[in-house]
């Protein structure tokens, strides 16, 4: 492992960075991926992201958000609901529970996917996976009362 990675690693499991990043992370992800056609996303540089739109929840809008993922062989993702180790479940997680049929955005590219909220053994395996893949969610989890939500996301044909 990279020492940048190492180091990134332990920014993100601070408290301070679970404060701050939620406010800049996101919108410094949008405005770069909008400028460059979606050729690229500035946090994906750390870890592998991808460009959520779902509609939401109430409103029935689409929403637009930059995620991390885990990359999954199969050619899916799973996608973490950690909201950076604070308390509430992130606004995406509701819209993907209500609105399962999503679009990606993937290294440039768009696809439709179906989500699918993970539990029991299921969940519990992605979850071992997205420790190894990225050990600060461990730090995430041990913050929060509420179980981080997890989702693969697959490819639909339309």
């Amino acid at each position: 492992m990279a020492p940048g990675v190492r180091l990134m690693q332990k920014v993100s499991s601070t408290r301070t960075f679970a404060k701050i990043a939620p406010h800049f992370i996101p919108a410094m992800d949008r405005t770069v991926h909008r400028l460059t056609r979606g050729k690229v996303l500035l946090s994906a540089k750390m870890l592998p992201g991808v460009i959520l739109t779902v509609r939401g929840a109430k409103s029935g809008l689409p929403r637009t958000t930059p995620l991390a993922c885990m990359p999954e062989e199969a050619g899916s993702w799973i996608l973490i609901g950690s909201n950076f180790g604070r308390p509430g479940h992130p606004a995406w997680t509701a819209n993907l529970i209500a609105h399962p049929d999503a679009d990606v955005n993937w290294r440039g590219v768009d696809i439709p996917v179906t989500a699918r909220l993970l539990a029991g053994d299921e969940r519990a395996a992605a979850w071992a996976a997205v420790l190894e893949f990225w050990p600060p969610y461990a730090t995430y989890q041990s913050r929060i009362e509420r179980e981080i939500r997890l989702f693969r996301l697959e490819r639909r044909t339309e």
